[in-house]
């Protein structure tokens, strides 16, 4: 299983703004969490087995600071011609398999992709109420095939610290898994 790690785009970067379909139709964009203390902005698709190793463990991570005010939305981005199990009813599927508590956008041009640089999915990035970037990187160490548990540490410290209001420490581990699935000649220079 080859791994993607992520770019780690630069800290203190502006959130790009994004203005996505839901897996019900409604669209939604960085303005609509304008009141929330951080925002978690998770690149994620249905079929990825890193993000299947983790979705648990993500699904009850993001509940638990969701009560705390923290606003998140996954993004798939991966082109679902060829990756048909990324379509978006695949993805309102798994959303309501899942029971997820956050909106999951589906980014068809992958222009949103682009502007965050995302390049693997699960890329995270954590933006604070300011919406500058204080986080991107894994989740914790755990992989598909190794026996760490999946316990969210990185992100959870990162988020703990962000809700503190004090600096989440600048040493950030890439995150790694699929690469996203560019469609035909639209990969982005940062990607290669």
């Amino acid at each position: 299983m080859a791994a993607t790690v992520s770019t780690m785009l630069p800290l203190g970067t502006s959130a790009p703004d994004f203005n996505l379909p839901d897996t019900e139709g409604k669209r939604a964009s960085l303005d609509d969490f304008e009141a929330a203390p951080a925002l978690l902005v998770v690149f994620m698709c249905n079929h990825c087995p890193f993000v299947k190793h983790i979705l648990d463990g993500l699904i009850g991570l993001i509940k638990d600071y969701q009560v705390k005010g923290v606003a998140v939305v996954g993004i798939n981005s991966n082109d679902v011609e060829n990756y048909p199990q990324d379509r978006p009813e695949m993805m309102a599927e798994l959303a309501r398999q899942e029971n997820f508590t956050f909106g999951y956008l589906y980014d068809e041009t992958q222009d949103v992709a682009k502007a965050y640089h995302a390049a693997c999915t699960p890329d995270f990035f954590l933006f604070d109420k300011q919406r500058k970037l204080v986080y991107r990187g894994q989740m914790d160490d755990s992989r598909p095939g190794n026996v760490i548990p999946v316990t969210g540490a990185d992100l959870r410290a990162a988020l703990d610290a962000a809700l503190a209001g004090q600096p989440v420490p600048a040493d950030q581990k890439p995150s790694m898994g699929c690469n996203i699935k560019w469609k035909h000649g639209a990969e982005p220079a940062y990607a290669g």
